[in-house]
């Protein structure tokens, strides 16, 4: 059988640098458009050592001899640094990674390259910034250290007996409000505790000086932070008094946090999936400027007016709130105060210190979880990457605290807006794996109609690489009208993998259609085995292969299958606890032993019953036993065995959460028995 080839072409209007080399001497055979802007014009059909002349060129040609030696990807993702192709001043630097496949010139290198040009004159510009910024605060603080500050004088318990006027011009609360204990009145919600426990445990261990940072309500109704410092006064040896100064350092603070949470939001540095780096700049945001962040990333950029689409990547929430709902990756339809924030690429401030939320504000599962946690505030913020608006991040204030004021929300906006790189590398890598998806599922076929019986497939990538993988399934009518049925999975999940995967499904199909009746499912597998030995195809790869056939005038089949060392498959009948089909001695998986002996069993599947056949990636969790995934398999199967067919396979695969690794599967269900008709009168 032919090999399973790559046709470059697919990428030609690819956002990354694609080439692809062929032969143990890597001529160049093709690059896109992208390549050719990030590298210049290269000549065709020469090899690379000739093609790749500038300084430090043979690492790359180094990388590729290693990768065509052993069929192993590799990825170099220390930046690399080259010349400008138009011949400018301004260096170019790249990170790149090289894959085995097969071309139609032969075995060859998929050459991929992210510019990152952008991301590293960025990180030297910030640095700069953050170095003349440092001085101009340290030259601010000096400044305000020499200002004056408010004294006062409390007792010993902490009530206040003696305020100057300027308490009343910072706070607007009159002396005779603030006497006593009433001080406390203007301490924001979320601090008023803990001021009044630092004061009982300095009451009771009577330190040498105290000091805190809190925030006071001022004149304006905004919170601002201010810094208290006392020291105890001792008459006839017992501490009688304190006195003490407050000092405003709300600006002072702020340029503090502006700075920790530019550096915090600059440092979220490369994540292969949206979700990691949407979590970690929500992380930034919580708890120091809001106490709940949840970014939804737009199914379509730029999105705005009629009905937007989004889905839930990442929420972080501070100590003490409610847990937050689990991330199901559900799609929600924004509102419409949602859909103003993306149009005007402006913040929006929901505020809802009045009462509760207005229905249809937010999705109903949001909605319940911020009136558990006592909101008082949400603010949309949308988040833009390369000048297109990819996502909407929700902050909310909660248990009291108030709504953020303007400098609150234009610092939350501005960190949001902080970590472009990890965004677009982010988004970059899961635009290309969509690509590679779609390449994955054009080698998969659509399960054909029989009579007498329903067929059903689903197939759901893994969420931690961005290539191919190597899990697949298959269906298709013998010529004598049964059933081939098939579940495979090739170990890797690279290009090497899905070329394998490819190679060993057609000559599958083609051994399996062309031997006689007689030819059992052990047969195929063991000449499957047998090929791809002799034709240097072998991959550890594992499969069950079956052949189904009407038994019987009742509407039930038989199934013949043989097993290569994949998880057994499922048959839940109508009624009853599932059965797996496993045997006491389990053959061996393909391309380890072509010599050793494989077994047809054979058991009957009943009119209504379902035979499930899947991949690992269904019932595997890491540090688990594998034995534990398919009990949680046969109960969620059992439970929901009265669905349709195709909802029942998209039911199991959609309960998997966290889908790290590929997931096939296919299911097969005799027609359930008419029930009998009574006698009419």
């Amino acid at each position: 059988m032919p090999d399973t080839q790559l046709t470059p072409e697919v990428f030609d209007r690819a956002i990354v640098a694609i080439a692809l080399t062929t032969g143990h001497d890597h001529r160049l055979v093709y690059y896109n458009d992208a390549f050719r802007d990030l590298f210049g014009e290269r000549p065709l059909g020469v090899p690379a050592r000739e093609v790749f002349t500038e300084p430090g060129a043979e690492r790359f040609v180094a990388t590729l001899d290693a990768v065509l030696a052993d069929g192993t990807a590799r990825q170099v993702t220390a930046p690399r640094t080259l010349a400008c192709p138009d011949g400018g001043t301004v260096h170019r630097h790249f990170v790149y990674s090289c894959s085995p496949a097969t071309t139609r010139d032969g075995p060859g290198i998929l050459a991929t390259a992210i510019d990152t040009t952008a991301e590293l004159h960025s990180a030297h510009e910030a640095e700069r910034l953050s170095a003349e910024r440092l001085q101009a605060l340290q030259r601010y603080e000096a400044l305000m250290t020499a200002a004056a500050q408010m004294v006062w004088l409390v007792h010993a318990d902490g009530s206040a007996c003696e305020l100057v006027p300027g308490w009343e011009a910072l706070t607007g609360q009159p002396f005779a409000e603030a006497v006593g204990s009433g001080w406390l009145e203007v301490i924001h919600p979320q601090d008023r505790d803990q001021v009044a426990t630092r004061w009982a445990d300095a009451a009771r261990d009577l330190p040498t000086a105290f000091e805190h940072i809190f925030r006071v309500r001022g004149a304006d109704g905004g919170y601002r932070h201010v810094r208290a410092r006392a020291v105890p006064i001792a008459r006839d040896g017992g501490q009688a008094e304190w006195i003490g100064t407050t000092a405003d350092i709300e600006d002072q603070w702020r340029n503090r946090l502006r700075e920790r949470l530019l550096a915090r939001a600059g440092a979220v540095t490369e994540a292969e999936r949206p979700e990691d780096a949407f979590a970690a700049l929500a992380t930034t945001v919580v708890p120091d400027l809001t106490d709940v962040c949840a970014v939804y990333l737009l199914r379509e950029p730029d999105a705005a007016g009629g009905e937007v689409v989004a889905t839930r990547i990442a929420s972080v929430a501070r100590p003490g709130l409610p847990p937050l709902p689990a991330i199901n990756r559900q799609t929600f339809t924004l509102g419409e105060r949602a859909r103003k924030a993306l149009s005007d690429r402006t913040p929006v401030v929901l505020d809802f210190a009045g009462g509760d939320i207005p229905a249809g504000t937010l999705p109903e599962i949001s909605a319940r979880w911020l009136r558990r946690a006592g909101a008082t505030s949400l603010t949309l913020l949308p988040i833009v990457v390369d000048g297109a608006v990819v996502a909407l991040a929700a902050t909310a204030n909660c248990e009291g605290a108030p709504p953020p004021g303007p400098a609150d929300v234009d610092l939350q906006h501005e960190v949001l807006q902080r970590a472009q790189a990890p965004l677009r590398q982010a988004l970059a890598l899961q635009r290309l794996r969509h690509a590679a998806v779609v390449l994955q599922r054009a080698m998969l076929t659509t399960p054909p109609r029989i009579g007498g019986a329903d067929l059903a497939a689903r197939y759901r990538p893994g969420s931690r690489n961005v290539e191919v993988g190597g899990d697949w399934y298959d269906a298709f009518t013998l010529p004598d009208g049964s059933l081939a049925m098939t579940i495979g999975d090739v170990a890797g999940h690279d290009l090497a993998a899905a070329t394998t995967m490819g190679q060993l499904r057609a000559m599958l199909r083609s051994i399996a259609y062309t031997r006689p009746h007689g030819h059992t499912p052990a047969d195929t597998l063991r000449e499957l085995d047998t090929a791809a030995e002799g034709l240097g195809v072998g991959s550890f790869a594992t499969a069950v292969h079956a052949r189904l056939t009407r038994h019987g005038a009742d509407g039930g089949w038989e199934v013949e299958w043989s097993n290569a060392g994949h998880p057994p498959p499922v048959l839940v009948p109508v009624t009853g606890p599932p059965r797996l089909l496993v045997a006491e001695d389990a053959d061996v998986p393909l391309c380890v032993d072509p010599g050793r002996p494989r077994v047809t069993h054979r058991d009957p599947v009943g009119p209504g019953e379902t035979l499930l056949f899947y991949t690992d990636g269904l019932v595997e969790v890491p540090g688990e036993h594998l034995n534990d995934g398919i009990a949680r398999l046969c109960e969620a199967a059992a439970q929901a065995r009265h669905r349709p067919l195709a909802e029942l396979c998209e039911h199991l695969t959609g309960r998997v959460v966290d889908v790290r690794d590929d997931i096939a599967m296919i299911a097969f269900r005799p027609a359930p028995t008419a029930p009998a008709k009574g006698r009419q009168r």
